[in-house]
C-alpha cells in the first residue's frame, strides 16, 4: 500500500465549468470595456471582472471562504453565470448570450446531480 492519496479525477464537465467560468470572468471585463463610456469603462472594466472571481472565490471555489449548501452554491452560480449571459445581450449578441447560457445551464445541471448524489 502506498501513502500517497490518490489524485482526484479530472472529468469533462469540470473542464467545460472551467471554460464556463472563465469565459464568465472575461465577459465581465469586455462588458466593462465596451458598454460604457470613457472614464468608466476604465473602472467597471477592471472591477466587475474583480468582483465576480470574489464572489466565485468567496462561495464557489473548491477552497471557499463561505461555505454555504449546494442550494446557495447553484443559487451564487445561477446570478454570476446569467449575469455574464445578460452582459452578452446587453452589447447585442443574442446568439452569445445564448449559446453561453445553454453550456452553463448544462454543465451546472451535471455538477449538480453529481454533487447531490
Amino acid at each position: 500500500m502506498s501513502d500517497v492519496p490518490a489524485q482526484p479525477r479530472i472529468r469533462v464537465n469540470d473542464v467545460v465549468r472551467l471554460l464556463v467560468e472563465l469565459f464568465a470572468f472575461f465577459t465581465f471585463g469586455f462588458w466593462g470595456f465596451v458598454a460604457w463610456p470613457f472614464p468608466w469603462n476604465l473602472g467597471l472594466g477592471i472591477a466587475t471582472p474583480l468582483f465576480a472571481i470574489l464572489i466565485w472565490a468567496f462561495f464557489l471555489s473548491p477552497k471557499a471562504v463561505i461555505h454555504i449548501d449546494a442550494f446557495g452554491r447553484a443559487l451564487v452560480e445561477i446570478v454570476l453565470l446569467g449575469s455574464a449571459a445578460l452582459a452578452w445581450l446587453m452589447l447585442g449578441q443574442p446568439l452569445v448570450a445564448l449559446v453561453f447560457g445553454l453550456v452553463a445551464v448544462a454543465s451546472g445541471v451535471v455538477a449538480g446531480r453529481r454533487n447531490l448524489q
